[in-house]
């Protein structure tokens, strides 16, 4: 509400996504529509998993329980943007004695990119077409591994082993829009280009993991055509959010 408040003094600057408690789906549900209906928020944003009952009971979003929060998104056309946290201590030995691999630097991407997997291998694109999934930090390096990732040793005759009808880069190409947020470099750039289309990158900064400055003193030179720098700069957010102007 607070947020709503500040949006409605200048709703020619800001714009709003919901927080939600995805600890509990109804809820969650609940508050995405009346963010969306009542607010006029653009969308949601949550941080990765979510702890229910116990600290070490982590749920993700494929679980069967979000079925009616997903299909309530839809219906909504609510952009959900999965944004990441790190794994648990008790999940994160592989980090063990090497805390700078937390965070920003590795573990926020490994672990939001695994959580979108499961999302696309789901069968959940294919309940449900017309849901928007947002990834930050140029697709937590998802663009350079889809076809590894669908092609799987795919010269031996083994079962694909989840429910999801279609190749999988077919649902991150038709279901994710991907920002710039925290990576920036234009070969990375071409890369999400070449695999998702301009039209679904947006310009992001990443404050306070990285200076804004940086960001957009590299994307006005980076070295892509006028056309596609406006698409990334503006007008896929604005087609995305319904900005209307």
């Amino acid at each position: 509400d607070f947020l709503a408040e500040q949006v409605a003094r200048r709703p020619d600057r800001f714009q709003a996504f919901a927080a939600l408690p995805m600890q509990d789906p109804d809820a969650a549900t609940a508050e995405l529509e009346r963010c969306m209906t009542q607010l006029g928020f653009k969308g949601a944003l949550v941080n990765g998993f979510s702890q229910v009952d116990t600290p070490e009971n982590v749920v993700y979003y494929d679980d069967p329980r979000y079925a009616g929060f997903w299909a309530k998104a839809e219906a909504l056309d609510a952009p959900f943007y999965l944004h990441p946290r790190n794994p648990l201590a008790s999940w994160a030995q592989i980090y063990a004695g090497h805390p700078w691999l937390l965070g920003p630097t590795w573990a926020f991407g490994q672990e939001t990119a695994v959580h979108a997997l499961r999302l696309m291998a789901s069968g959940l694109f294919d309940r449900h077409p017309g849901l928007k999934i947002i990834l930050g930090h140029m697709g937590e390096g998802l663009p350079y591994s889809m076809w590894r990732v669908d092609n799987r040793n795919a010269w031996v005759q083994l079962p694909k082993g989840y429910p999801a009808q279609k190749p999988l880069v077919s649902y991150f190409n038709q279901n994710f829009w991907l920002t710039t947020s925290g990576n920036f470099r234009t070969q990375t750039l071409v890369d999400a280009m070449m695999e998702v289309g301009a039209d679904r990158i947006m310009f992001s900064t990443d404050w306070p993991f990285e200076n804004v400055d940086h960001a957009a003193v590299w994307f006005d030179s980076a070295s892509i055509s006028e056309a596609d720098r406006l698409k990334i700069g503006r007008t896929s957010a604005v087609n995305l959010f319904k900005l209307g102007v």
